[in-house]
């Protein structure tokens, strides 16, 4: 019998890869619209110039940070992900630097980037391979930026609906579920790999966005 976390993946799964055409609309109906800007608070973190994003999805970040100016780079394991988000930077005039692979085995030279950035992953994030493959092409003293996770703080009965739902779906931290909790699962996931962890909770209109911020120690 499928668990409700292993039937939440499978959605995941599907609207990553089979429904791409439809994530847009989802993520959009899901965060009342904010989704993009929840994703953009790990902007005032980045540290550098050479940004790679995990899991770049659509491309809507990777074409922020590229007209920023920042040297950017995507990795994703959708096909499907990886030809929207190519078709939309190439759209807009920008070179797409975009690689099909997994966090686990990032397939980078080391020391290549500054910054490494992953908003809403998957429980991939927090496997000890994928903290060591981020560690190694990371310069010393770069920095991992993860989104987690968003809460809607409206008093509106739809935003208190939709956190309800996000509380008994699974989808909710137990830092986002007690304020005061300390960040456990970050300093279990990258401390021993060599990070120091820092963790923000980033106020937005009707919404307060959780930032985890890992630094690579220098060697």
């Amino acid at each position: 019998m499928l668990t409700k976390r292993a039937i939440l993946q499978r959605v995941f799964d599907l609207l990553y890869t089979r429904f791409a055409w439809a994530y847009d609309t989802v993520s959009r109906v899901v965060s009342f619209g904010r989704w993009q800007s929840w994703g953009k608070a790990a902007l005032p973190y980045l540290a550098g110039t050479r940004v790679l994003e995990l899991g770049h999805g659509p491309g809507h970040l990777l074409v922020t940070l590229e007209s920023g100016g920042w040297v950017s780079t995507g990795i994703d394991p959708s096909p499907q992900m990886g030809r929207q988000a190519r078709r939309r930077m190439l759209e807009r005039g920008l070179s797409p630097r975009l690689a099909r692979g997994r966090a686990p085995a990032l397939p980078f030279a080391s020391h290549s980037f500054d910054c490494v950035v992953a908003t809403f992953p998957a429980p991939y994030i927090v496997e000890p391979e994928t903290a060591r493959a981020i560690h190694r092409v990371l310069r010393p003293g770069g920095r991992l930026i993860i989104v987690p996770e968003a809460e809607l703080t409206g008093a509106d009965p739809a935003s208190h609906l939709l956190e309800w739902l996000f509380r008994i779906t699974g989808q909710r931290s137990p830092s986002a579920q007690n304020r005061n909790a300390p960040p456990e699962i970050w300093e279990k996931a990258f401390a021993p790999a060599g990070f120091a962890i820092e963790v923000h909770r980033v106020p937005q209109p009707g919404s307060i966005v959780i930032v985890v911020i890992a630094d690579r120690r220098s060697e």
